[in-house]
């Protein structure tokens, strides 16, 4: 059941990547000729309503939107009547080919309200340990206190907790409990070593305290829920760039890039683990697939966008050559990381390191 999970899964996303793209050609009267989820000559299912061909086709891992006057190859196919893709203003063309990767941001979001709404394991702002001459401890800080807010935003869990300190500068008031009573006391952070989620040495403002480790289920009101999804749509984002940064730089090795299985293997055991475990991964790989597909490589939207731009800059398409070229590279650069993917998931399967 987790393998065809894991399907549906990632089909869904496709097809929700794949609807962005389709209801902005619509909005715009753009022609839609076909409408498929899946890859592949065969056509398990198919079926004609008005002008497009909807269909299921049997390689599940993708799917694609057929438009008017679309052609990846040869410029000069492209059909400029005023239902086809390059019959309509740029900026219209621009929003068509953006509106897949927003739809994957949007499904994020929407996930994100459900895992506020239904609650989410969190590291409670519980203090385990205080370090000896450190800001926390000549506050008056002890284990076991709870730290309620810092600066007035109030601390719901560990990571809003870190996160605050993080973004202080200067003196900061917490507000904690301690045996049913609250407390306030004003602290400087002081600058010291810590470590990225990337295992980088980072230097940031030190309070001196440790979690103890506690454990609560915490979950937000809708009105909460909202920008609580905003927050981590956005940290995802943030995360998912400084990801792809951190492996041109070397930082993350190419070791660490996976394919098709890892996602498969990931989400069948975030299946077996809960409802709130598997609407958080497909969060984070909704916002994947839509950071991804921006970025500026030929064979992605990103290219589509980058290449829409140059026609606005310069009021000229690209030449046949140099347009078929650089299609030919961004397939190749993807191409390349799909091999690499798949490439790194083999290994991790011959040494027993694939998480099934």
């Amino acid at each position: 059941m987790g393998i065809i999970g894991s399907i549906l899964v990632l089909s869904f996303l496709v097809f929700f990547h794949e609807l962005g793209h389709f209801l902005a050609a619509k909005l715009f009267g753009v022609r839609v000729e076909a409408f498929s989820v899946g890859f592949g000559k065969t056509r398990i299912l198919k079926k004609q309503i008005g002008e497009t061909e909807y269909s299921l086709r049997p390689i599940p891992l993708g799917g694609f939107v057929q438009l008017k006057g679309q052609s990846d190859f040869d410029p000069k196919l492209r059909d400029t009547t005023s239902d086809s893709l390059y019959g309509i203003a740029h900026w219209k063309r621009l929003v068509i080919l953006a509106a897949g990767s927003l739809f994957n941001l949007l499904l994020a979001f929407l996930l994100f309200i459900a895992i506020g709404l239904m609650g989410k394991n969190e590291l409670a702002p519980v203090v385990g340990k205080v370090e000896a001459n450190m800001p926390a401890s000549l506050a008056g800080l002890k284990s076991g206190d709870e730290i309620l807010s810092v600066n007035g935003i109030k601390t719901r869990t560990w990571e809003d907790l870190s996160g605050a300190i993080a973004k202080s500068s200067g003196a900061i008031e917490i507000v904690f409990l301690r045996n049913s009573q609250e407390y306030e006391t004003t602290l400087t952070p002081k600058y010291g070593e810590s470590k990225n989620i990337f295992g980088e040495n980072i230097s940031r403002p030190l309070i001196g305290i440790v979690s103890s480790g506690e454990v609560r289920l915490v979950s937000y009101s809708l009105v909460d829920s909202i920008p609580y999804a905003m927050r981590q749509t956005l940290e995802s984002s943030k995360l998912i760039l400084q990801s792809i940064e951190k492996m041109f730089s070397g930082v993350v090795p190419l070791s660490e890039v996976g394919g098709v299985v890892s996602i498969v293997s990931i989400t069948k055991k975030a299946t077996e683990l809960g409802i709130v475990t598997l609407f958080a991964f497909t969060a984070l790989i909704s916002v994947n697939l839509g950071i991804l597909n921006l970025l500026p490589i030929p064979a992605l939207d990103g290219g589509h966008i980058l290449f829409t731009l140059y026609e606005m800059l310069t009021k000229r398409i690209p030449t046949e050559n140099t347009f078929y070229r650089l299609s030919m590279a961004g397939w190749i650069v993807l191409l390349g990381l799909m091999g690499l993917g798949l490439y790194n998931d083999i290994l991790r399967l011959i040494n027993g390191t694939m998480p099934f």
